[in-house]
C-alpha cells in the first residue's frame, strides 16, 4: 500500500510536471529544447543601425517587421506558433557591436532567428554562421554572400566574381530614359567595403544596359560626408571627356551624403540624371533643404513602392496603420516587412515539427517565394547572387511618384 501510494504521488508529481512544462510550451526533439522555440511561441530578434555618426538610420525596420508578425499571429501564428518578437538591438553602425549583439540575441535571449537585420556594416554573420542560426535582411555587403544562414530579402549584393550579378537597375533606368545608346553614367561610393561592392556591380548594371561608364569613385570617406565636396564635383563634372556625364549614380548609405553631393552638383550646374537606393524616403519631404537637393532624384528601391496600387502594398500600409497609426511608410520599413514576410513563408514550408536545422533545410532546399512586393526570392541561389528585382520612384514637385513599376532580370555573370 505504501509503495503504491508513492508510486501513485510520483506519477502525479510528473504528470503535474509534464503538464507545467506543456503549458510552457517548451519545444522539444530529441529530448533536447529548441532556442527560442515553444509550443506555442517563436522568439525572434534583430539588429539595425539606430544611430550613426553619419546621421543614417534604419530603425523603421522594427516598426516593419512589426507590423508584418502582428498580422501573422492575429491569423493564428505559423503551425500554432505565434511570432514573439523582442524588438531589435543597435549596432551604431560598428561592427563589433553588431557582433555583440548578435552574441546577446543568441546566447541571453535564446532567439530562434534574426529579424531584421538591416546594418550595413553588420559584424555578427560568422558568429551565426557558426552557431546555425538563420537572419533575415538586406543584403547590402559580402557578409551575407555565400553563406548559410543568412537571408537577404532580396537575394546577395555582393557576388563574387563568376556569380550572377544583377542588371535591373540598369536597364530600368534605360526603358525611362528611351535607351542607353550614347549615354553615359560615372558611379560614386565611400570607402565602406557594402558600397563598394555596390558600385562594382551596380557598374556593371549600366554597362550591361548599354550605358557608357565613364567613371567609379571610391574615395568618399564613410564615416561623415566631406566638409568640402569640391573635388568629387569636379571628377564627376569633367569625366565624360571634359563633360559631365549623362547619369551620376550613388551608392552611399545616408540622406545627408547625397544631400551634399548633389547640391554641390547641381551649383556647379550639372542638369543630368541623379539615382541612388536610399532616396526614397518620406522624411525628406518634411526638410525643405532636402526635398529641394533632392528634387527630380530617381530613388531605385528593391521592393514595389507606396505609391502603386497593387493589393499587396495595401496589405502593407493596413499593416503599418495598425501598429504605427499615422506613420508614412519608408524605404527602410519595407526592408522590415519584406524580410519578416519571407521569415514566416518559411517557417510555414519548414512545417511544425521546427528545429533550426530542418529550418535551413527547407530554406536552403530549392525554396522559392514570389510575391509582389518584393519580387521573386529563390535559395539556395540567392545566397550567392540578387534576386534581380526592383523599381524606380522619381520625386518630383515635392512628392513621390513610380517611375517605373517593379520588375525582375536576369542577371549576369559578375566581371
Amino acid at each position: 500500500m505504501v509503495r503504491r501510494g508513492a508510486a501513485a504521488a510520483l506519477t502525479v508529481t510528473l504528470l503535474v510536471a509534464g503538464c507545467a512544462a506543456q503549458q510552457r510550451g517548451t519545444a522539444q526533439q530529441s529530448g533536447t529544447a529548441v532556442p527560442g522555440v515553444t509550443g506555442t511561441t517563436i522568439k525572434v530578434g534583430g539588429v539595425l543601425t539606430k544611430t550613426s555618426a553619419s546621421g543614417y538610420s534604419t530603425k523603421d525596420a522594427e516598426i516593419g517587421a512589426k507590423a508584418r508578425f502582428e498580422r501573422a499571429n492575429a491569423e493564428g501564428g505559423v503551425h500554432g506558433r505565434k511570432i514573439e518578437f523582442i524588438g531589435a538591438e543597435d549596432d551604431g553602425q560598428d561592427a563589433a557591436k553588431g557582433d555583440a549583439a548578435a552574441k546577446k540575441l543568441v546566447q541571453k535571449d535564446q532567439v530562434f532567428a534574426l529579424v531584421p537585420v538591416h546594418a550595413p556594416n553588420f559584424g555578427g554573420a560568422a558568429f551565426l554562421e557558426q552557431q546555425g542560426v538563420p537572419w533575415f535582411g538586406w543584403a547590402t555587403g559580402p557578409q551575407w554572400c555565400g553563406t548559410k544562414t543568412g537571408f537577404g530579402y532580396n537575394g546577395c549584393l555582393a557576388p563574387k566574381q563568376g556569380a550572377g550579378s544583377q542588371t535591373w537597375w540598369g536597364r530600368q533606368m534605360a526603358d525611362l530614359l528611351g535607351g542607353a545608346e550614347g549615354k553615359t553614367v560615372y558611379v560614386q561610393t565611400s570607402d565602406s567595403s557594402g558600397s563598394k561592392y555596390g558600385g562594382t556591380t551596380i557598374s556593371q548594371s549600366f554597362s550591361a544596359a548599354g550605358f557608357k561608364l565613364v567613371g567609379v569613385n571610391s574615395g568618399l570617406p564613410a564615416a561623415a560626408p566631406p566638409p568640402d565636396w569640391l573635388p568629387y564635383v569636379n571628377k564627376i563634372m569633367t569625366s565624360n571627356g571634359g563633360k559631365a556625364p549623362d547619369v551620376v549614380v550613388s551608392v552611399i548609405a545616408g540622406t545627408k551624403f547625397n544631400v551634399g553631393l548633389y547640391s554641390a552638383l547641381k551649383r556647379a550646374g550639372y542638369k543630368g540624371v541623379l539615382t541612388d537606393a536610399t532616396s526614397y524616403d518620406a522624411a525628406i519631404l518634411k526638410d525643405p533643404a532636402s526635398a529641394q537637393a533632392l528634387e527630380g532624384v530617381i530613388a531605385a528601391p528593391m521592393f514595389e513602392p507606396f505609391e502603386s496600387t497593387a493589393p499587396e502594398i495595401a496589405q502593407l500600409k493596413q499593416d503599418v496603420e495598425k501598429v504605427a497609426p499615422g506613420m508614412v511608410p519608408t524605404q527602410h520599413l519595407a526592408i522590415g516587412y519584406w524580410a519578416a514576410d519571407i521569415f514566416l513563408d518559411m517557417l510555414n514550408k519548414t512545417g511544425k515539427d521546427l528545429t533550426r536545422e530542418k529550418f535551413l533545410a527547407a530554406g536552403n532546399g530549392s525554396y522559392v517565394y514570389e510575391n509582389a512586393g518584393f519580387g521573386k526570392i529563390q535559395y539556395p541561389k540567392d545566397h550567392s547572387e540578387p534576386n534581380g528585382c526592383g523599381a524606380l520612384v522619381k520625386l518630383e514637385n515635392g512628392a513621390f511618384e513610380v517611375a517605373k513599376s517593379m520588375k525582375c532580370f536576369d542577371n549576369v555573370p559578375l566581371k
